[in-house]
């Protein structure tokens, strides 16, 4: 099995290990499991290739932690994170540190299997044109829509951004919906990665 198929898989829940397991294999990928950050982290120095998919949320050690000891151990290895649904801050706050993807639970297998490959395929010249393509997308928002968007993804509810902006709640959908369909985006989600992936080419 070439090494850039292999997955690191880090959550203490050893029922979720297993189904990632049964589903990564089934698709072709070759899965090492680690119930403990400590396990993975005291070989995360000798690992060549692969992805690593991270639990944020554990009780020996957070995700954020493992992550940025991870980077200083074997900064090359790509790393998704898992979070809880609807928690956008933390997505944010992953890809800000280096996550080259986020997926939120409960997920679907699919979607899982689509940011594996395209976390493999991300070398530094495929994140630059993540980068350059999702700065393209946010670009062609209106004034209102970026300002409805970078509300949300700071968590304010539909009220308070409508309070806020002097428009009605109604307004305030009616943007979130263009600004979906001009993201060509379907879950919120994949608009706060976006959005940080452009925040990247600002900085340039």
């Amino acid at each position: 099995m070439a090494a850039e198929r292999l997955i690191y898989v880090i959550d203490d829940d050893p029922a979720i290990r297993r189904s990632l397991e049964r589903l990564l294999d089934a698709v072709g990928f070759q899965v090492a499991s680690y119930a403990t950050p400590k396990a993975f982290l005291d070989v995360a120095g000798s690992l060549v290739g692969g992805c690593v998919l991270l639990d944020l949320r554990m009780p020996e050690m957070d995700g954020f932690e493992v992550h940025a000891r991870l980077r200083l151990i074997n900064p090359d290895l790509p790393v998704i994170v898992v979070t809880a649904q609807g928690d956008v801050q933390t997505a944010v706050r992953a890809m800000k540190a280096g996550a080259v993807d986020f997926i939120e639970k409960p997920y679907s297998d699919d979607a899982l299997i689509a940011a594996i490959e395209s976390a493999l395929k991300t070398g530094a010249e495929g994140r630059a044109d993540d980068i350059a393509r999702a700065a393209a997308l946010i670009n062609t928002l209106s004034p209102r829509e970026r300002q409805v968007l970078d509300a949300l993804v700071a968590g304010k509810q539909n009220k308070v951004i409508a309070f806020d902006l002097g428009i009605s709640v109604r307004t305030v959908e009616v943007h979130r919906s263009r600004m979906m369909d001009r993201l060509r985006v379907h879950q919120f989600a994949e608009a706060v990665r976006l959005l940080v992936l452009a925040s990247f080419a600002e900085r340039v």
